[in-house]
């Protein structure tokens, strides 16, 4: 199967997005991304022992170190960025080193945002192993790390130097983790393209099957979308916003669980249907679409609805604190049915704690 790739372009930026399988296994490929002498590789305890000593040996010749830190969203914290921070310190990392994340998008979140900080920016590239990150976080230079308080609060916009997305890094990926990055990729159709939703309909089976077309072909449509609107609000101002649909409530979820519930690609599933369900209780959207949301989410093993235990009040004051709330008041992105997405600040609260409640 061909190499695919893609370009961010962000005026006289760009950099490129590879998808393929064996991208972690060609050396000079990698390499020609890390042209500096130092660099530091960030994984986590799940994916360093499968794909670590790969990138370690296609860097070789460079002065290298590896940080393995443990896995899980729960660790996306200041005291591990202090972590990422301080190993850079022991590698006497000048200001041509980079920063490679290699997993999910944690690492990616967390090393980017070091990479961010250290000596006020140095290249980082991305080499996502899960499929939410290759189709969402690995993509687009936001980086960040949770407090207790919400998730993301503490970060900033730095764009990676290349992504390279190895599409066989998803052979050992657990089922429910690939389920999990389904989510993601349905928000593409959902938000944006309902020719590609259509298709994911049609596709569910071979992508939950693992079937490697099917599966390369979502990345390589998702990553497109995402590059696009990127490259049109790089920082949010606007359009980029409706990439958070359902993230909005799924963060609120994440959060008041602890990060320790829902995987971030479930809760996004559950937000999506909330959003969308509270689009047609407002009279925004037609029910049919929300349905059709429901039962493809469904069909790929994610959940639909809040987790028993959590409160209509706390999750609004959590979802009060997210990033896209203006003075107190809260943005949401909304639907007016499949592939159109809008941005809405006049949503009342009892509507809100309504779709919450059912």
């Amino acid at each position: 199967m061909p190499v695919r790739e893609l370009q961010v372009e962000l005026g006289a930026r760009r950099y490129p997005i590879r998808i393929g399988r064996g991208l972690l296994d060609d050396a000079t490929g990698l390499a020609a991304f890390v042209p500096g002498r130092h660099a530091l590789i960030v994984s986590d305890r799940n994916v360093a022992p499968l794909y670590l000593a790969q990138v370690e040996a296609a860097l070789k010749g460079k002065t290298v170190k590896s940080l393995v830190l443990p896995a899980g969203e729960q660790e996306k914290t200041l005291a591990r960025f202090g972590d990422v921070m301080a190993a850079l310190a022991a590698l006497d990392a000048s200001r041509d080193a980079t920063v490679v994340a290699l997993g999910g998008g944690v690492v990616g979140d967390l090393a980017g945002f070091a990479a961010a900080c250290w000596m006020r920016g140095v290249r980082f590239v991305q080499l996502p192993t899960t499929l939410l990150a290759m189709v969402d976080s690995s993509v687009g230079g936001k980086t960040a790390v949770d407090l207790p308080q919400g998730k993301n609060l503490v970060g900033a916009f730095h764009q990676p130097a290349a992504v390279l997305a190895d599409t066989a890094t998803l052979d050992t990926l657990p089922d429910r983790e690939l389920r999990a990055g389904l989510a993601e990729v349905v928000k593409y159709g959902a938000i944006a393209d309902a020719g590609f939703f259509e298709w994911l309909e049609n596709k569910a089976d071979a992508l939950l099957d693992r079937d490697a077309d099917a599966l390369a072909e979502a990345i390589a449509v998702s990553c497109a979308h995402k590059a696009g609107i990127v490259a049109r609000d790089e920082t949010e101002q606007g359009e980029r916003m409706l990439l958070n649909f359902g993230h909005t409530f799924g963060h609120a979820i994440e959060t008041e669980q602890g990060y320790g519930g829902l995987l971030h690609g479930e809760a996004i599933a559950v937000g999506m249907v909330l959003a969308a369900r509270l689009s047609s209780d407002l009279g925004r959207a037609p029910w049919a679409d929300t349905a059709r949301l429901a039962a493809l989410l469904e069909r790929l093993g994610l959940p639909v609805a809040l987790p028993a235990g959590l409160s209509g009040d706390a999750l609004l004051a959590r979802m009060r604190l997210d990033k896209k709330a203006v003075s107190g008041s809260l943005r949401l992105i909304l639907w007016s049915g499949l592939g159109r997405a809008e941005v809405v600040t006049d949503v009342p609260d009892l509507e809100i704690r309504a779709v919450l409640d059912a």
